[in-house]
């Protein structure tokens, strides 16, 4: 018998997103499934608001940037509808039943791996794809959308170092990446930056300082600063993890939301710390020292090579489950191989960066100071 696949993807938009579908759309019609997108992410599955993934609508999106069925970062239990948070699961599956589902593909990051988990629990065949430009999500060698980003952040590094040599400068580039520094240590590294600070590698101001101060004893009077936007000195960081472990470790909910509070209330009195950074470098240093905040530039435009082909292989690799009856899991890139991988493995945990990984050894080995 064909069966009925649903499709939506969820978070924040990233390279290679139409590329999946299209994988695993084509896949899926190619062994007599009927397709069907649900518009801007878990909304869109509330609200029913569907669109047919049939020939046409899979024809050319393969280089286009984006998602063609919208996103958004609604979360099933938590939705606001006409003014109040609403828990909609119940609606989710009514509509999953209406439709005569037979699995639904969840593609995004770390919050929709954990929305997909709840829709599994709650009885439906949910299937994930990784997608995040962070690269954080758990259990896959990589993420498509990771590629893309790490490519333009290098181009803007590439560019960047022009400015910051003929005007003797510090160029401090902030580069996404909250809890995760992999986009910021890949394009550091790729884009020759002399010091680069990861959320996962505390730093302490003067450290970074004095390194660039060397630069310039060696007669190197510019000096370039790839940042992750959630990178903090260590005193910061310090005060954050420790809240974090609170909730963590917390078993009253009251404290948890207490915990959580406290959270935010820290994130975002450290929302600037970029800009603080560079005054801080320009005291210590007296050179010079200017912003360049790349923000959504990461996540648009054609997607590279790359994430066409993991997005391709993942979506086959997906259709295949499917049509044999596997959920619950997530289709996870391993070498050149796509594995399923339980979902309650990856919900909730996230892929940072080991503080001793191949590519910070490699970057201490060729002098990038990371300010601890």
């Amino acid at each position: 018998m064909s069966k009925t696949v649903g499709i939506l993807t969820a978070g924040g938009d990233s390279p290679g997103l139409n590329a999946a579908i299209r994988g695993v759309g084509k896949a899926l019609r190619g062994r007599g499934a009927r397709i069907i997108g649900f518009r801007d992410g878990f909304r869109g599955l509330v609200e029913n608001r569907v669109m047919p993934l049939d020939g046409e609508a899979l024809s050319g999106i393969l280089t286009v940037g984006g998602t063609i069925l919208g996103t958004s970062r609604d979360k099933p239990h938590k939705m606001n509808i006409d003014g109040e948070t609403r828990d909609m699961t119940a609606t989710i599956v009514e509509n999953y039943q209406a439709h005569g589902l037979d699995a639904l593909v969840c593609i995004g990051g770390g919050g929709t791996q954990k929305n997909a988990l709840r829709l599994l629990d709650a009885g439906l065949n949910i299937i994930t794809m990784p997608k995040t430009i962070d690269n954080d999500v758990a259990m896959t060698d990589t993420t498509f959308g990771f590629d893309t980003a790490l490519g333009i952040a290098t181009e803007a590094i590439d560019r960047l170092h022009s400015t910051a040599h003929s005007h003797h400068r510090v160029i401090v580039v902030e580069i996404m990446g909250h809890r995760a520094g992999w986009l910021a240590l890949g394009s550091g590294i790729a884009g020759g930056a002399d010091v680069i600070l990861l959320p996962e590698i505390p730093y302490r101001i003067e450290n970074l300082a004095e390194a660039i101060l060397e630069r310039m004893r060696q007669g190197k009077n510019f000096s370039i600063v790839a940042v992750a936007e959630g990178a903090l000195p260590h005193e910061q960081a310090a005060e954050l993890r420790a809240a974090e472990a609170r909730k963590a470790n917390s078993d009253s909910k009251k404290e948890k939301r207490e915990a959580k509070a406290l959270i935010a209330q820290l994130e975002k009195r450290y929302a600037d710390h970029t800009v603080m950074l560079a005054h801080q470098i320009e005291e210590a240093t007296g050179l010079e020292s200017r912003v360049t905040i790349l923000g959504h530039l990461q996540r648009g435009g054609t997607p590279s090579a790359a994430d066409r082909l993991l997005g391709t292989r993942l979506g086959a690799a997906c259709a295949s489950l499917i049509m044999d009856g596997v959920s619950g899991v997530m289709v996870a890139a391993r070498g050149d191989e796509a594995k399923p991988v339980p979902l309650r493995d990856v919900a909730g945990r996230k892929k940072l960066v080991p503080p001793d990984h191949a590519w910070v050894r490699a970057a201490r080995e060729v002098g990038v100071c990371f300010g601890d």
